[in-house]
């Protein structure tokens, strides 16, 4: 108990010489800082989102793609297990980028970062609306439209309003949460795989070296061309799939101050989040992929957004108990998802708010004397992705044309805002890898309990290129008719989203005129 006294004295001390005293309560332990990292990353959330997008664009043989984007941010995320070691701060990628570069740096990182986490609550607490309402309808016998706009804001509402009350009562309670979230994970991902192969599998294990004839219009099960081309086509789409699901590990840093033995512990929770989301995601991917239906009907159906996930476990699993159980599994995991998403981007709230970077920011950083949370901050959290929920009562019935790009037909403001969602993501990370660099050439010399040593410089250039070739591929405009644009970034649309946001922080900034009480050290 002693040497625990004694390390959070240390990391208080480390907070006193950053500018920062201890508000927060120093109550997570190392499994709830992994669990806050592996939730939000969720495997489950993201491949009951992304299958589809994955095996639909590229066939079974996209699950080895999934390679690239966990290499990719290993590199990343030890670049980030580096900044959190030597600033174990609440805010991240902020206060990293922050002390890496500037204050204006910092704050335009943060911004970023903040939008699209609070973007993405939106996407988990909306995504998971189908689920739910499957799951009602089946045991209440209830008649609920998943695709009906009240339905959508009213469940959201509901979702949002009981992850706030339960994160404002406690770091303790969301580490609970996600930790609870992370056996759920291991039970969704193992414990689907177990079940189909009981069930039995439809196809050998070569079956996941096959293409399926993805890359043809006439065999692709999203009705896209790829003009006959696997890698330089199908696979540039299909590995958006794993892209989108193999970041949220830096959320360990957002908690930091509310992490036992920080500096040595976030680190840690970043790289296990990671290489504990790339083994249970292969594990399902592959499961599911095998379970797939071997006529050529059932296979379209299983891999094209009119089947997916649920008519694969439809057609293998018999026991509609068994079904609902695991149904039930998804729920929660998109629910301790968005909770620890919320739990993520109100720290980065109360970390601008503390720097006097935001408007009203000495209520904004508020912290509850009885919960020592950021009750402000967590309201927030849920009020502006409510806000962005609404969107979805903004979908056009028919193609908008706006000077030199066209809005698409039947596609909410909601959907064009959630594709803004995981480029911000990656356009934050990439400008925080930059900033390390940019550190580094200055002759910033990493001391926390976690260094690169002499490999520091190589492996943030080697994390920089990933980010910057994976962010083109993202949002490079191709046209609606194309896979990309009709499956992912709608041509023009994430990009000026992006901008949208941009001009928004503008606003935000002018009102804010952050930097005149932040700590200056």
């Amino acid at each position: 108990m002693s040497d625990q006294n004694s390390s959070n004295q240390a990391e208080e001390h480390r907070l006193g010489a950053l500018g920062y005293k201890q508000e927060l309560s120093r109550v997570l332990s190392k499994f709830q800082s992994f669990s806050v990292a592996f939730t939000y990353l969720s495997p489950m959330v993201g491949i009951y989102s992304l299958f589809v997008l994955g095996v639909g664009s590229a066939g079974p043989r996209y699950i080895w793609l999934m390679l690239i984007p966990v290499a990719g941010m290993y590199f990343v995320a030890l670049i980030f297990g580096e900044l959190g070691s030597h600033y174990p701060i609440s805010g991240a990628l902020y206060q990293y980028s922050k002390f890496a570069v500037s204050k204006k740096y910092g704050w335009w990182v943060g911004w970023f970062y903040l939008m699209a986490l609070l973007v993405t609550i939106a996407a988990v607490d909306t995504g998971v609306v189908p689920y739910l309402s499957a799951i009602l309808n089946s045991w209440f016998g209830m008649n609920i439209d998943p695709s009906k706009h009240s339905t959508i804001m009213v469940m959201t509402l509901a979702l949002l309003a009981i992850q706030t009350i339960l994160n404002i009562t406690g770091a303790k309670m969301m580490g609970r949460i996600a930790s609870f979230g992370s056996w759920i994970e291991l039970f969704g991902t193992f414990g689907i795989a177990v079940i189909l192969a009981a069930a039995g599998f439809n196809h050998g294990f070569g079956f996941l070296f096959s293409s399926q004839g993805a890359e043809t219009v006439g065999t692709n099960s999203l009705g896209v061309d790829f003009h006959a081309s696997w890698w330089t086509g199908a696979a540039l789409v299909a590995v958006l799939a794993h892209a989108f699901i193999f970041y949220g590990f830096e959320s360990a840093g957002d908690v930091a101050e509310e992490t036992k033995d920080a500096s040595k512990q976030v680190p840690k929770a970043m790289r296990q989040a990671l290489l504990a989301g790339a083994l249970t995601s292969f594990i399902l991917i592959a499961a599911l992929l095998l379970a797939t239906p071997s006529d050529p009907e059932g296979y379209k159906t299983a891999t094209s957004f009119a089947g997916g996930i649920p008519y694969i476990l439809s057609t293998a699993i018999s026991s509609s108990f068994l079904r609902d159980i695991l149904l039930l599994a998804v729920v929660f995991a998109f629910f301790s998802c968005g909770s620890s998403i919320q739990g993520a981007s109100s720290r980065m709230l109360f970390s601008y708010a503390r720097d006097g970077a935001v408007p009203a920011a000495k209520t904004v950083a508020k912290v509850s004397p009885r919960f020592h949370t950021p009750v402000n901050a967590l309201l927030l959290g849920a009020i502006v992705p409510l806000i962005f929920t609404l969107l979805v009562n903004i979908t056009p019935s028919k193609d908008i044309k706006i000077g030199f790009f066209t809005y698409p037909a039947n596609v909410s403001a909601l959907v064009s805002l959630v594709s803004f969602g995981v480029s911000g993501i990656y356009l934050a990370f990439l400008l925080t890898v930059l900033g390390a660099l940019i550190a580094r050439t200055r002759g910033w010399v990493p001391n926390g309990h976690f260094t690169l040593g002499s490999k520091g410089m190589i492996v943030n250039i080697i994390a920089l290129v990933y980010l910057v070739v994976m962010f083109i591929n993202m949002v490079l405009p191709t046209g609606l008719a194309s896979p990309r644009g009709a499956l992912f970034n709608l041509d023009w649309v994430t990009l000026l989203v992006m901008v949208v946001i941009g001009l928004l922080g503008l606003i935000v900034y002018a009102f804010a005129k952050p930097g005149k009480q932040s700590s200056s050290k």
